[in-house]
Order: C-alpha cells, then structure tokens, then sequence
C-alpha cells in the first residue's frame, strides 16, 4: 500500500508502514532523493526569516540531508547532528533520552562539548523530516537548554497525528496516520 501526496511541489508515493495493529504510518524517506531534499530545503527556508538563527539543528539520522541542504541554502558554515550514540571524537559528551513513533524503546541524543559550547548563547533552529509524537523535538529542545542555547523555531516537512494541530512547528504539509487497510484515520 502507498499513500501519494505532494511534497514541496513534488508528487511522492509513500510505502504505509506497520507500527502497531492498529496504526500504521506513511513512512516519508528523503534518503537518496535529491530532488524532494532540496525542494523541502528551500520550502522551509521561506518559512522563516535567515538572519534568525545562528545554527541548525537535528537528530540523526533521516534528516542530516535535510540540513545539509538548508545550510548550503541559507549559506550557514555549520550545522549540528544530535547523535545516537557517543563517538571517540566527541569529546566529553552531553545527551538527553528521546523516544519517537519510529524507535523502539528509549534512546540517547548526544552532542560533543565542542558543539555545546557552539550552541551555549546562540538561537537554535531544530529541523526534522517528520514531526509525529513530538518526542524527538522534545529532546532536542532540552538538549538545546542543556547547551545554554535559545530554540528560535522547530521546523519539519511533515507534521502527522497530533501533531498537525500544533502551533509552535513550521511544517510543509499534513500526514495522516493509518488503519491497517490503508485508509486515513478520522
């Protein structure tokens, strides 16, 4: 089953996905399509003002293309990956739990002291691909705190469920969720 949809001006069929018996997810890869990455890219980036910010940040994994392009885009030298697991390069990291739709049980954000001390007094802009539950955007604002950073905005391509009625997110366009025959839940 797919649900088609148009995206930043492009049609797109996105495979739906089981998460559990009774809802199921239109499950939007922005992996390996240039064409849909840098049209969101430059669709967001007319959602809000570019000298409003002084970084970019998101959480690995499904959105890294996503800001790359938004930084290309906006001419910003850097952006932050909040990462799921410590590396050796990073040192002496800070993290914060997340749990979304997509992750099975609980998980850790971390972000080495280096670019804590980058975001420490700078205004914070959180991207992600898809905004659901909220609980990714959630850790990402507290790990932003943690850092001593300012969150200026949260900004996604699609807001699904719930989280479409939320008015503290800039989003591209609505997702529904599913009921196992592929129609969209009420």
């Amino acid at each position: 089953m797919k649900y088609t949809m148009e995206i930043a001006g492009l049609k797109r069929d996105l495979p739906i996905c089981k998460i559990t018996d009774d809802l199921y997810i239109a499950a939007f890869i922005i992996f390996g399509d240039v064409e849909i990455t840098v049209s969101c890219a430059r669709e967001l980036l007319k959602l809000v003002p570019a000298d409003s910010f002084d970084y970019l940040l998101t959480a690995e994994a499904k959105s890294i293309p996503l800001i790359h392009e938004m930084a290309r885009q906006s001419g910003s030298s850097k952006y932050l990956i909040a990462r799921k697991g410590p590396k050796n390069y990073m040192p002496d990291p800070v993290y914060v739990e997340d749990r979304s739709i997509t992750t099975n049980g609980v998980q850790r954000l971390y972000l080495g002291r280096d670019d804590v001390e980058l975001i420490k007094g700078k205004r914070v802009l959180i991207i992600d691909d898809v905004i659901s539950t909220g609980g990714t955007l959630q850790a990402l604002e507290h790990l932003v705190a943690l850092c001593g950073g300012e969150v200026v905005g949260k900004m996604a391509v699609l807001a699904e469920g719930e989280a479409i009625k939320r008015t503290d997110i800039k989003f591209l366009e609505p997702l529904p969720l599913f009921n196992a025959d592929g129609t969209p839940k009420d």
